[in-house]
């Protein structure tokens, strides 16, 4: 029997809008608005959708009791992290459609007019290339699957703007340089339909002091307990988690901002620790450096920064209440971005190996082998590795 052809034109208008808003990604929206003329006017385009980032925020130091009044505002800027295969790679006989397509990870920081800049996944930095524009990438052409969001605080560097029309705008995407002493920022929920005052943010600054905010606040909350190192803040099944410097894990109740134990101290002999979930289970990564992270200023020189030296993985077995020390992680790879922790399957990857954390020490990009316990610089492999230099097919399909 063959197949009834469903008309997704005749979907009512009710129905649309409904699908319209359960669509959190700017190509979950792209695509749909594709569709047919019914699904695109039904569905406003990712620029209408609130909020616009860069967003205006405080300095993070305005938590501090003691720290000065600030005199000018940081910008929380987002950027997107996707799984890019040209379809053209995709086998088309049945004999090797059992072969594993693999593609790039790349990321993104969408300025205001639409333009996306390629970033380097780890250190974050902007490669020196042409901006491509989301509209301009063929999907007929590409697989493209959105991975999750990343989120930094940066001053403001744009040019002032030259006409009225440009003041109307939201500050530009020319977000530069980064705040000193900010180690991480996470937000939530990360949904484009809402609005920009209902967003939680989280920044854990100065050696380890953990604040809250929400857009338009006059300066931010100090959480937990002032007396705490916090390394790292996540967002697990929906929730804020944060790890301390002994491998304790809270759970944040946005409603009354206090920190509830939620796993037995790890006690993990690392100098500083990161939280990751992979397949819907938490870790924590725990890193060993040469020597004791201490409070730097703006102009350290690189071999004045501390370096890794080992890593050891633990598990959260949620129901015996403990941590599983890790020998291997299968074909995952875990990695330690500047901005966020994440993990992928090595399969989907050009060029990445499994049962490794890939990782920036100091602002160079390295690979650690669960295996033998080696560290690798990245620039000096031979294979093609996904995560530093982004493909040339992508700049000059969209030139």
């Amino acid at each position: 029997m063959g197949g009834r052809v469903v008309d997704w034109s005749g979907l009512p208008k009710e129905l649309l809008e409904v699908i319209g808003k359960s669509l959190d990604s700017g190509l979950d929206v792209l695509r749909s608005r594709s569709v047919c003329t019914s699904w695109r006017f039904s569905i406003p385009p990712s620029q209408a959708r609130s909020p616009r980032f860069p967003l205006k925020f405080p300095e993070p130091r305005s938590a501090l009791e003691s720290a000065p009044r600030s005199r000018s505002p940081v910008y929380l800027c987002e950027s997107t992290l996707y799984l890019v295969q040209p379809v053209n790679h995709f086998p088309t006989s049945s004999s090797s459609s059992c072969n594993k397509i693999k593609g790039w990870l790349i990321k993104v920081q969408e300025s205001n007019s639409g333009k996306l800049h390629l970033l380097d996944p780890l250190p974050n930095h902007r490669y020196r290339c042409s901006p491509v524009t989301l509209n301009t990438l063929n999907l007929l052409n590409f697989r493209v699957v959105e991975l999750r969001k990343a989120y930094v605080l940066r001053l403001n560097v744009a040019t002032p703007p030259r006409s009225e029309t440009e003041r109307s705008y939201a500050p530009s995407y020319r977000c530069n340089r980064s705040i000193h002493g900010v180690s991480k920022v996470v937000m939530f929920p990360i949904s484009a339909w809402t609005d920009a005052d209902e967003y939680a943010v989280f920044v854990i600054f100065n050696e380890g002091k953990l604040a809250f905010g929400k857009c338009g606040d006059e300066k931010w909350t100090l959480v937990g307990d002032r007396s705490f190192e916090y390394d790292d803040i996540i967002v697990y099944k929906g929730q804020f988690y944060v790890v301390d410097r002994w491998g304790t894990v809270f759970w944040i109740e946005c409603s009354s901002l206090k920190l509830v134990p939620f796993s037995p101290p790890l006690c993990g002999l690392g100098n500083q620790k990161h939280l990751m979930e992979s397949r819907g289970a938490l870790y924590v990564v725990d890193r060993y450096l040469d020597r004791e992270r201490r409070r730097m200023g703006n102009n350290i020189r690189r071999r004045d920064f501390p370096k890794t030296v080992d890593f050891k993985v633990y598990k959260l077995d949620e129901e015996g209440g403990k941590w599983d020390l890790l020998k291997s992680l299968g074909d995952r790879a875990f990695v330690l971005g500047t901005d966020c922790c994440f993990s992928v399957s090595a399969q989907e990857f050009v060029g990445c190996k499994g049962n490794c954390i890939y990782f920036v020490d100091p602002r160079e990009s390295h690979v650690f082998s669960l295996e033998d316990s080696s560290i690798a610089d990245l620039v000096s492999m031979d294979n093609a590795y996904p995560f530093c230099e982004a493909p040339t097919w992508l700049s000059s399909a969209n030139a």
